[in-house]
């Protein structure tokens, strides 16, 4: 108990350090569908199990001598590698070239494997090694999610695919539009020329400064497209002395206003895709019906894979409205010219209402709060702005007027009634209180973990910050 305790307030500790922004560029991937005969989609999954193949006595070898590979850096590691299996006249006896003579009897393509895609399996390599090494270590430590679990294993013949490099495996025309690539055909390496490109993600290829990186090329009876990396050249936000605070709510998915250091409040938004909703609570009304009659014809517990087509659904809706809020979030931070967006940090909460089973509880359950807010942070930060998430606790409970605790109305939830009487949206409230707590933490150079006025409560009746904490702040200051 005292191990979990410590860890626990080391990870808390962690999660309040003030981040600082961003570097200046960032690596996003998009998906560039490709258009290809059947053929054409033979010789490329040939060409990802061939490298596969390749790939296998790579990791065996890695491991072997990994105690001597740890100390070196990443490219002294790719070098010191591929002496230790690769013939040359300066390096005429490699210490595993009789290895790999035996792989090449048995996989004779070997001897036309390219030499660049040989240095892109060789860091392939070393990456399946290294994880398998750190996974194994955290393991024996004891950091593990249950108590016994099995200790990591490593897989030499690993669902990997080959980077492609330019000029040498994957050629672009000058619009992007087609490409042409080189694929083993079971006898040769041989080009696919002008290979048309369906759709290519977000296109983020296209944006100045933006660069594209080596992509993979992934093949396998499904599909085949090119997984393409590209590095984002960040420009800042300018400065503002707005902020752009979201309160998450169950009903109402994300209550939006736009709040500045002195308190003022300038713009509000309600972002709730009811249509969704209903239809991902529809779906699981209908689990839930499916079930109890199930159990109660066959008298047994549910079979595995029950409903999986239902609940396949219900969790794209809920990605599909993570993505539609997180967008209309920054699309309102956007339009209003800030630098921050405010989420309340949900990320230990958990729902103590609900009968089990009751719609309730599911909506609960299917509440994506975290998801909105990685999406949210991904999205902002190719922009060049910032997410911060400040502590939830009594946003919701205390009026933004300073007046104290609210009491919720039992007809309509999000209506709040004052202790001065006044009535007021309760969502709308809580997002004034974390715009608040984050220029209240700012302007007192503060932790934005921060909850109370006060430091200490020996003495004094202590507040949360709310909104008329700003207020009061910023009186004092002009006084």
């Amino acid at each position: 108990m005292v191990k979990s305790f410590s860890m626990s307030r080391k990870q808390a500790k962690k999660r309040t350090k003030r981040k600082k922004w961003q570097s200046a560029s960032l690596i996003r991937t998009d998906v560039w569908s490709l258009s290809l005969t059947r053929h054409q989609r033979n010789l490329a999954i040939l060409t990802v199990e061939e490298y596969r193949h390749f790939l296998k006595p790579l990791v065996l070898i890695a491991y072997w001598n990994w105690s001597a590979l740890l100390g070196l850096t990443a490219k002294e590691r790719v070098n010191t590698l591929e002496k230790l299996v690769h013939q040359t006249a300066d390096n005429p006896n490699p210490k595993y070239g009789w290895y790999f003579k035996k792989a090449i009897n048995n996989h004779p393509s070997f001897r036309k494997f390219p030499s660049y895609l040989r240095r892109a399996a060789i860091q392939d390599a070393l990456g399946i090694v290294s994880s398998f090494v750190t996974r194994w270590q955290d393991w024996k430590r004891g950091n593990r999610k249950h108590r016994h679990d099995k200790s990591p294993k490593l897989t030499a013949f690993c669902n990997s695919y080959p980077a492609l490099y330019k000029g040498q495996q994957i050629r672009y025309n000058a619009n992007f539009n087609a490409v042409d690539l080189k694929v083993w055909n079971g006898k040769d390496w041989v080009w696919l020329l002008a290979i048309p490109v369906r759709s290519s993600g977000k296109s983020r290829h296209l944006g100045q400064d933006n660069k594209l990186m080596s992509p993979s090329l992934i093949a396998n009876g499904r599909s085949v497209h090119l997984s393409m990396p590209v590095e984002i050249a960040i420009k800042e936000l300018p400065e503002s002395d707005w902020v752009c605070a979201v309160d998450l709510g169950i009903n109402t998915t994300a209550t939006c206003s736009i709040v500045s250091r002195d308190g003022t409040v300038k713009a509000r938004k309600f972002i709730s895709p009811a249509r969704d909703i209903d239809r991902r609570d529809q779906r699981k009304q209908r689990i839930a019906t499916k079930s109890k009659q199930t159990r109660k014809i066959t008298k047994r517990n549910l079979p595995q894979g029950f409903c999986k087509g239902l609940y396949r659904k219900s969790k794209q809706i809920n990605e599909h409205i993570a993505q539609v809020v997180s967008k209309a979030v920054i699309d309102f931070g956007i339009a209003h010219q800030v630098r921050v967006i405010v989420f309340e940090d949900l990320s230990n909460w958990k729902a103590k209402g609900g009968k089990h089973g009751s719609l309730q509880k599911q909506r609960f359950h299917q509440w994506c709060k975290d998801r909105i807010v990685e999406l949210a942070i991904q999205k902002f930060s190719e922009l060049g702005g910032n997410v911060v998430k400040v502590n939830a606790k009594y946003t919701s409970a205390y009026g933004f007027d300073g007046s104290g605790l609210i009491s919720r109305s039992n007809k309509k939830y999000s209506l709040a009634r004052f202790k001065n009487g006044k009535r007021y949206n309760a969502d709308l409230s809580a997002s004034y209180n974390i715009g608040a707590r984050y220029w209240y933490a700012v302007l007192t150079n503060a932790k934005f973990t921060r909850v109370w006025e006060g430091r200490s409560s020996s003495h004094t009746l202590r507040t949360p910050v709310t909104l008329s904490s700003l207020w009061k702040l910023s009186e004092s200051n002009l006084a």
